[in-house]
């Protein structure tokens, strides 16, 4: 067993804390860590499944807020997590600012490709947040029918995530699209990146509006970027992002998420000014616990894929994660998103460890 006594200094929340996850955030260690999972609300749950068929496409469901409180109460209710975080997607900034998105089955997200600087020129820069309200109020919704002690989190895609998305029209597997455009086209790249961010403060800001308690900004595809790209096109617009909200918010709580930084989370974590990062499966555990956690928060980072094996091998896999970094500031999590073939058994498996422990 790993002994994470140099972080045991951090204070401790009272016996009965008002809210677990949140006051992580606020520099307080918990003797059982605050538990959630990214993408809870998914097609794992067979309660989410028969909402999405009544409700038609992905979109549908996203912008339906009776459909999306719904969904984003049933792990809460199934399993009790500390923290729920709103049923939405992170395309949802280039939908409001005019573009074709749409989910095919099976397939993903599919957008107009925006792959040329005559196209990024045409591109509108202030998104139409009226096509966003039904987040909005579903976050209200939401927010109202949450027992107090459950933390609400809204969120974002970072500005480099969305834009390969936005440039390729699909996910690819190195994001090859993108990165070209931002090697040929600077100019043209840095015009969407800053599309992005100014609006991507505008929608966090109506989300904390709304009720959203703690914001994460995902950047999924952060891990592909050479080191000084990283800098330029993860690291710098997520900074002017959670500087953006703070502004207006001062005391705003903020994640980040930039999925395989490796090397790089340091000074992810020194140059943007988030509250925690979330660390991926890969992720070095004294690595992690000297350079990071030395910090800011830390939440993770289960494989999701033993977290579908189960058995001995989950209960191992739980009991490393928890050894790594229950000694100081720490949200269990998954290091990425649960599969949809994730057998629910196996998630009480994972939360009935996590609650039986006291560090």
């Amino acid at each position: 067993m790993i002994d994470p006594s140099h972080l045991r200094n951090t204070p401790l929340t009272p016996s009965q804390p008002a809210k677990p996850f949140l006051d992580v955030l606020n520099g307080q260690r918990q003797i059982t860590p605050p538990l959630w999972m990214m993408r809870q609300a998914g097609r794992y749950l067979p309660e989410y499944r028969k909402v999405r068929e009544t409700a038609g496409g992905f979109l549908d469901l996203c912008f339906n807020p009776e459909f999306a409180t719904e969904v984003t109460l049933q792990p809460i209710r199934r399993f009790g997590f500390d923290a729920a975080i709103i049923f939405s997607d992170i395309l949802v900034i280039p939908y409001a600012l005019g573009r074709s998105v749409r989910f095919e089955a099976g397939e993903g997200p599919r957008l107009d490709p925006l792959d040329t600087p005559d196209g990024v020129a045409a591109l509108a820069r202030e998104a139409d947040f009226g096509k966003l309200e039904p987040v909005f109020e579903a976050l209200r919704r939401v927010r109202a029918a949450l027992d107090p002690k459950v933390t609400l989190i809204g969120f974002c895609g970072a500005p480099w995530t969305v834009a390969t998305y936005m440039i390729a029209g699909r996910g690819t597997p190195d994001q090859g699209p993108a990165r070209m455009m931002a090697y040929r086209h600077p100019d043209a790249f840095a015009a969407i990146i800053d599309t992005i961010v100014e609006n991507s403060i505008q929608y966090l800001l109506r989300q904390l509006a709304a009720g959203a308690e703690v914001l994460q900004i995902f950047d999924t595809w952060a891990g592909v970027l050479p080191a000084a790209e990283f800098r330029r096109w993860s690291v710098e617009p997520t900074r002017r992002i959670v500087a953006g909200v703070r502004a207006k918010v001062p005391d705003a709580k903020i994640i980040g998420f930039p999925r395989g930084a490796g090397a790089l989370l340091p000074s992810y974590v020194q140059a943007t000014g988030v509250d925690a990062v979330s660390i991926d499966w890969a992720a070095e555990p004294a690595f992690v616990r000297e350079r990071v956690q030395s910090q800011v928060a830390v939440q993770g980072n289960l494989d999701p894929l033993v977290l579908i094996a189960g058995g001995a091998a989950l209960d191992r896999a739980v009991d490393d994660v928890l050894a790594n970094y229950a000694g100081g500031r720490f949200i269990f999590n998954l290091g990425h998103g649960i599969q949809p073939e994730t057998p629910v058994a196996h998630v009480e498996q994972m939360v009935k460890r996590v609650r039986d422990f006291r560090s």
